[in-house]
C-alpha cells in the first residue's frame, strides 16, 4: 500500500512524455515477445512463480525504477568523463600558462633573438 501511495504521488511529478507514453519500446522480437507473452499466461507451478503473479501490478513501478537506474549510471558515466575531459584542459591551461609566462630562470638564460 506504501509503496502504491507513493506511485501516485510520483505520478504528479511525472513528465509530459512519461504521461503521454508509459509504455516503453520492447526490445525484444515479435517471436520473443510471443514466447514470453505465452509463457506469461501459463499457470506457474513453482512457488516464487506463483508469489510474483501477485505482484503483476508492480510491473510499471519497476519499469521506471530500472529507467531511473540506468538514467543514474548513464550520468555517472557522464560525471566521470566530464571529470577526466576537466583534468585534461587544466593540465593543457598549466602547460600553456607556464609557456607564455617569463620566469627568473627563463631571464637567466641567453636571450634567443
Amino acid at each position: 500500500q506504501r509503496i502504491l501511495r507513493l506511485a501516485e504521488m510520483c505520478r504528479k511529478l511525472e513528465t509530459e512524455e512519461e504521461k503521454v507514453l508509459p509504455f516503453y519500446p520492447s526490445s525484444l522480437a515479435d517471436g520473443e515477445q510471443q514466447d514470453a507473452r505465452r509463457v506469461f499466461e501459463e499457470t506457474p507451478t513453482e512457488p516464487l512463480a506463483q508469489a510474483m503473479r501477485d505482484y503483476v501490478g508492480l510491473e510499471r513501478f519497476w519499469q521506471r525504477f530500472n529507467k531511473v537506474k540506468l538514467e543514474e549510471k548513464a550520468l555517472e558515466q557522464e560525471r566521470a568523463a566530464l571529470r577526466q575531459r576537466n583534468r585534461r584542459l587544466r593540465a593543457l591551461l598549466r602547460q600553456y600558462m607556464e609557456g607564455i609566462s617569463v620566469s627568473q630562470g627563463m631571464l637567466m638564460e641567453p636571450n634567443p633573438l
